[in-house]
């Protein structure tokens, strides 16, 4: 049975790798194929009332197969749309890519039903894992229209958009959630309501949204009354799955507000238990909410691809370079960071694999990669799980075209490399090793459990920590000397992310990656591996050994000052910040002129040409 079991969850991953191969197809319009795939875009856009242009083509695309709005909103702005207008068209464009995948996974479903595939404790956990999904997918767009678009823009009016004065508001008003020993927790589980110009309250998610979290309290409940009825004889996991449901149904259920995030530290010490090769993944990012982090209505059942499961050694050369700079560091190996950081990194759990059905906060964006849970105290006791979906993104990369500014900004010549890297997945799954899991493994590293709390105390801990956490994977990279032979690669990834990343200036549930970009990018010109000329506007990349070897103590010089600067003393997170960047409101401007004036330049020409597809050779 456990040799059929892998034989089926095989058929699975396959099942949903066509899946995501029709869904790319969609890029296929762009070289105008006409389709039935054509006629879904053109009808959305139709809707919307955006021409039926390229470039808004590109846009819808992105949407429906990539789940990302950024460029969506561009064309709605450049259609000289009004905010509410936008605020609508996004909800419309939420509805339209749920509906289309709704529907895939409804297909999947019956496949593995018809085909009996797995067990029928993994069919029954599928099924109930995907009503769950329904009742999130029914959430969200309440949620971000509560928080993202109303309480926060409310702040931000009342405060003039002064996010340090808002963080403070909050602080004294104790409007916060409260977590482990009674401190201010790093997250929430609650939603605000304002009363008056002087007045807000705090209610529990289940007060807030009493439908909506019921419809997901009573399809949990049919979950686990389903998977009571089976046993699960692969892997033994049926009871670490119930308890870990029976949990969420507590935590969601949960009215006092300052018992939330130990009932979700509980959801997480449960789910942590679970290690079979199919997880659920639940509500557990807060990128969307910069003020009072309360935690996205996610949900979504990942499987691991069974051919990638063994031989991964990134977290043995992340700790080492960890113990050697720690070592330089002068601290004491007592220091709870130092501990918490080995436990955590010898703790991991890594899954490889792709996500089979998503929901909620899924529709507007699924990650790459991930590290979890973000509770530090239940990751001192239990570790975190990794999770990279490299299949996914590869296959997504290369179905997607070339665009117009990619070309114009850093030339054909490092666009040629990346494309046959694409051409190479073996040595791209090599740099997305290096690159994705090491900025994975880069997250545990310098923090113990009450760092993010102490450190955030103007709301800018995510701004940083995206950059801590690539920058690890990449000194992790730079130190050992046993992978150099693909340093151009990585260093070409480097460069077409952080040159890419400007162009989420105003997508403000990626803030902290556009953040990250930023500095990315000073470390870039302060080597002298990029070059801007201003007049003309040009760009250029210079990749020699004199570069390459700047451009390495340059990252080992703002690394370590960041780790043992910033996060070691736990000062806010803005101590380093504002080393680099500027911030003004919800504005970050590079300190740097410039890295200042080429931003500046690539915003202006994403604007005018970000959505327009490059003729490109075909391959």
């Amino acid at each position: 049975m456990p040799h059929q079991f892998w034989q089926d969850l095989q058929k699975l991953y396959t099942l949903v790798e066509q899946r995501e191969h029709h869904n790319n197809r969609f890029y296929a319009i762009l070289k105008g194929e006409e389709s039935d795939q054509k006629l879904v875009i053109d009808s959305f856009l139709q809707s919307l009332d955006l021409p039926l242009t390229p470039e808004n083509q590109l846009a819808a695309i992105t949407r429906i197969a990539n789940l990302r709005d950024d460029s969506l909103v561009q064309a709605m702005k450049q259609a000289g749309f009004d905010q509410p207008r936008i605020d609508a068209a996004k909800q419309l464009a939420y509805q339209w890519a749920a509906t289309y995948h709704l529907q895939q996974h409804r297909e999947l479903l019956l496949v593995v039903e018809e085909q009996q595939l797995l067990t029928p404790f993994y069919r029954a956990l599928l099924r109930g894992a995907h009503e769950v999904g329904l009742a999130f997918t029914q959430w969200y767009p309440l949620w971000y229209e509560t928080i993202v678009t109303g309480v926060n823009r409310t702040l931000e009016a009342d405060f003039q958009g002064n996010q340090s004065a808002i963080m403070e508001m909050l602080h004294t008003k104790q409007l916060l959630d409260f977590g482990h020993e009674n401190e201010i927790a790093d997250r929430c589980y609650s939603v605000l309501r304002k009363h008056d110009s002087q007045t807000w309250s705090v209610l529990p998610y289940v007060q807030a949204f009493p439908i909506a979290v019921g419809a997901i309290i009573a399809a949990l409940e049919e979950l686990h009354d389903a998977l009571c009825l089976h046993n699960d004889d692969i892997f033994d996991q049926a009871d670490y799955y119930k308890n870990y449901i029976k949990a969420l149904i507590e935590a969601f259920s949960e009215t006092e507000r300052h018992q939330l995030v130990a009932r979700w530290a509980d959801v997480d010490r449960k789910w942590m238990q679970i290690t079979a090769p199919i997880q659920i993944g639940h509500p557990l990012e807060y990128y969307e909410d910069h003020y009072r982090k309360a935690v996205a209505p996610e949900w979504d059942v990942r499987i691991v691809n069974p051919q990638l499961q063994h031989g991964n050694h990134r977290a043995e050369k992340v700790e080492t370079m960890f113990q050697a700079l720690y070592t330089q560091s002068g601290q004491p190996q007592s220091l709870s960071a130092y501990q918490a950081t080995l436990e955590n990194l010898r703790r991991v759990q890594l899954y490889l694999g792709r996500p089979a059905l998503y929901y909620g906060a899924g529709f507007s964006g699924l990650f790459s990669a991930q590290v979890v849970p973000n509770d530090e105290v239940v990751s001192a006791a239990y570790g975190k799980k990794i999770f990279a979906f490299a299949d996914m993104v590869l296959a997504s990369s290369r179905a997607k075209p070339v665009l117009q500014i990619s070309r114009q900004v850093l030339g054909d010549e490092i666009i040629k490399r990346h494309r046959q890297l694409m051409n190479t997945p073996e040595q791209w799954h090599q740099v997305y090793d290096i690159s994705t899991i090491g900025h994975e493994f880069g997250h545990i590293l310098w923090l113990d459990e009450n760092s993010e709390n102490t450190m955030n105390t103007t709301g800018h801990f995510k701004n940083i920590e995206e950059f801590k956490a690539t920058t690890g994977g990449l000194i992790s990279f730079f130190s050992d000397t046993s992978e150099q032979e693909l340093l151009s690669a990585v260093i070409d990834d480097l460069i077409r992310r952080s040159v890419g990343l400007i162009g989420w200036m105003e997508t403000e549930e990626v803030r902290p990656y556009y953040s990250e970009g930023l500095i990315h990018l000073h470390c870039l010109f302060a080597s002298s591996v990029l070059h801007f000329s201003p007049e003309p506007p040009t760009l250029t990349i210079q990749l020699n050994e004199t570069t390459i070897t700047n451009l390495k103590q340059q990252y080992m010089h703002v690394y370590t000052a960041l780790a043992w600067e910033t996060y070691l003393p736990k000062r806010d997170a803005l101590h380093f910040l504002s080393r680099y960047v500027r911030t003004e409101g919800k504005s970050l401007t590079p300190l740097d002129p410039t890295v200042a004036a080429f931003v500046a330049w690539y915003w202006e020409l994403y604007q005018k040409i970000g959505r327009q597809v490059a003729d490109w050779p075909a391959e």
